[in-house]
């Protein structure tokens, strides 16, 4: 999975979100696998960047690709259009985004979004207050953007607690190895394991990825 994430132009949120220590101290007290896993990042946590256009921008952008493409590419298209804001990026259109070694689908994708934000069809201002599903079924109206996305931007950008996303390979693939000793796992199997993690699934998410690579990725 490439990082949705880059420094350019993003303002950190490096303040432990609110929630973090209860959740740990409920997911330790629950789940025997969280009471080994969860004391050994000590105070790491998740840390939260970007603006929502931006955010989503650059998650289209490094769809399927490797990071140090998505780098690559994100950095001129910033060369092109330095504040990348919706109506810049509608500005340069489809021939300035493809000079920047965006593919037709992806040009289509970063345009259909900008007309989103521009045109006000999603309600960015309004995210914060809105239930998790409602936040996800305006996202994925958008073009190039789907369920995976929008969860791993409520995760990221609006720090919500207890998204679980079942389509996220190193989720599944963190159960497999912690709870099934390395056995293939369904989604079905996943629900299981992580309805003890309730109300803070995004939490032991972000563990489980944490046992799999220890240095923690922004998306």
């Amino acid at each position: 999975m490439a990082s949705f994430m880059t420094d350019t132009n993003k303002i950190a949120i490096q303040d432990i979100p609110a929630y973090w220590p209860e959740a740990k101290v409920q997911l330790m007290k629950r789940d025997r696998i969280m009471s080994r896993l969860i004391p050994q990042f000590g105070d790491l946590h998740l840390v939260g960047r970007g603006e929502p256009f931006t955010t989503l921008a650059r998650s289209i952008v490094g769809q399927q690709i490797s990071v140090k493409s998505a780098e690559a590419v994100w950095q001129r298209l910033l060369s092109a259009c330095p504040k990348c804001t919706p109506a810049q990026l509608l500005k340069i259109g489809q021939e300035g985004l493809a000079g920047c070694g965006l593919p037709k689908r992806k040009t289509e994708y970063i345009l259909d979004l900008a007309d989103h934000f521009k045109e006000k069809r999603v309600h960015a201002d309004k995210w914060i207050e809105m239930d998790d599903e409602d936040v996800i079924a305006e996202l994925i109206q958008i073009r190039g953007i789907g369920r995976w996305t929008a969860e791993m931007f409520l995760i990221f950008n609006l720090l919500r607690p207890n998204i679980l996303p079942l389509d996220d390979l190193g989720l599944l693939k963190g159960i497999s190895m912690n709870y099934f000793s390395g056995e293939p796992v369904s989604r079905s199997d996943a629900r299981e394991v992580a309805a003890n993690w309730e109300p803070w699934r995004t939490v032991a998410t972000w563990y489980l990825w944490r046992s799999l690579d220890p240095v923690p990725v922004e998306y």
